[in-house]
């Protein structure tokens, strides 16, 4: 698996490699000192795992995960213990705490066994379903799969993120998101919302020449009349 190493300070960096290349599942594809660097190596060599500092100058490692459109797993490594819940709660691959244990990073290395490698980077960089995303609302932090984004809904400034039972914001606009999402995994149905098309349950006339469409777990949708036919075509009715 390509790896790559983030952190401002070089002598944590040079361990933590020299640990790696131990592994023989691991290959450290690059390092940085902090965001602005690593932003140009994940662009170049989309890895599949980022060793990365929570503390670092200009940027911390949870802003560094905002500013990526799609993010590889991540396994955060610091001295701050009282990062550790933060860490654990955006659902992060696993938390080392510096200076870092042999046997401990091997119990992070086992869990990325069962994870299958990023594919390599096609052509088109829009986000399908297997594509993971960060979303920060306030204090809380998710890595999300966009498999289980059920939609997509503009509020001002703002969208809300639909999956589990939760829906924070971020702030984008709807017109700016569309862009980016693959229009083979999701539909804009309206002027107001992106529909993830796995979700879709049953579909039903509604008024105006527009649509009624039921997602699984509940939620009900409007496609609009101006969207209507290509939705029908979409969903091949």
């Amino acid at each position: 698996m390509k790896a790559l190493v983030i952190d401002d300070e070089r002598l944590a960096r040079k361990e933590l490699i020299k640990l790696l290349d131990e592994f023989a599942t691991m290959n450290v594809v690059g390092e940085a000192a902090n965001a602005d660097e690593a932003i140009e190596l994940i662009e170049k060599h989309n890895p599949d795992i980022l060793f990365l500092d929570i503390q670092m100058p200009d940027k911390t490692g949870f802003e560094l995960l905002e500013m990526l459109d799609t993010v590889p797993q991540v396994i955060f490594t610091t001295a701050y213990d009282e990062y550790a819940l933060k860490a654990f709660e955006v659902n992060a691959l696993d938390y080392l705490l510096k200076p870092i244990e042999p046997n401990r990073l091997k119990e992070s290395i086992d869990k990325l066994a069962n994870i299958e490698p990023k594919p390599q980077a096609a052509e088109t960089k829009l986000l399908g379903l297997q594509d993971q995303v960060f979303v920060k609302d306030g204090d809380k932090c998710w890595f999300v799969k966009l498999e289980n984004v059920r939609y997509f809904e503009s509020d001002g400034n703002y969208i809300k993120v639909f999956f589990d039972n939760v829906k924070p914001m971020i702030h984008k606009s709807l017109n700016a998101l569309d862009e980016k999402l693959s229009d083979r995994d999701f539909f804009r149905a309206s002027r107001k919302h992106i529909i993830n098309l796995s979700w879709v349950e049953d579909i039903e006339t509604w008024f105006n020449g527009g649509l009624m469409v039921k997602l699984k777990g509940g939620d009900k949708l409007e496609v609009s009349r101006r969207q209507a036919a290509k939705f029908k075509e979409r969903m091949s009715l």
